[in-house]
């Protein structure tokens, strides 16, 4: 029975990803968490075949409903809608990690995850509060790279390290980082987290003491660079070979 689904809740137990790109990536490679998939009547036929083709496959519903969609759509354009459940993850012991320390710009969460599953580090951690990763507005950003992430939210970095710190070199990002990142020498084969802090105030000094603090050179010009450009830019130097 289909759910009666509304516009986006911070509550309810299930979201959206809107068009068919995010969809596709949510059926192919999230299929459990997949709910049901719609279409809308102006969709292309050679995307609601291939829709209906990967459903069927993987056992998901798939159907029209211009109704529904004009219901809980954000844009007019919009003709696929993936609606899926919120999930969570368990984040692998033996791979890096990226770790956000609050983070509260769903677009910036979004374009992280995206950066950081194109260059091969799946598994996030969000220290709390924290944007909710799978809010429409996250999905989108991501271009639905999300459903080829692990991700898993902990109360503090306390909770974090004490699940997964043990062996891994934490390497916090700071405007105080006591050595620049064009100057770091580390061990290519170490395990790592990378460790970053809120768009509005970073990480607090406390993170001084976590590990290796690291900086990325800039100059006066500007007081700081944007977070997801930050991440990029240390998970591009920490993945290159």
């Amino acid at each position: 029975m289909q759910l009666p689904y509304k516009r986006y809740n911070d509550k309810a137990e299930y979201s959206y990803c809107f068009g068919p790109f995010p969809t596709f990536e949510l059926i192919e490679n999230r299929p459990q968490e997949a709910i049901e998939v719609l279409y809308h009547s102006q969709t292309s036929d050679a995307i609601r075949n291939k829709l209906q083709s990967i459903c069927q496959r993987q056992g998901i519903p798939c159907e029209q409903n211009d109704k529904v969609i004009q219901r809980i759509r954000d844009k007019e354009n919009c003709l696929v809608v993936g609606v899926f459940k919120k999930h969570e993850s368990v984040l692998a012991m033996d791979r890096p990690h990226v770790v956000l320390v609050n983070p509260s710009d769903m677009g910036n969460l979004g374009t992280i995850i995206r950066t950081a599953v194109g260059f091969g580090l799946p598994d996030l951690a969000i220290i709390r509060p924290g944007a909710a990763i799978c809010h429409p507005k996250t999905v989108r950003a991501s271009m639905g790279s999300l459903f080829r992430l692990n991700f898993q939210y902990f109360d503090s970095f306390a909770e974090y390290k004490s699940a997964y710190g043990e062996g891994r070199n934490m390497y916090p990002f700071m405007l105080k980082g006591s050595v620049g990142l064009d100057q770091l020498q580390r061990n290519k084969e170490e395990l790592y987290s990378l460790v970053f802090g809120n768009e509005a105030t970073g990480l607090p000094d406390e993170f001084l003491q976590e590990g290796q603090s690291v900086r990325i050179r800039h100059t006066d010009n500007i007081d700081s660079l944007n977070l997801s450009l930050a991440a990029g830019i240390a998970i591009y130097e920490f993945t290159k070979a």
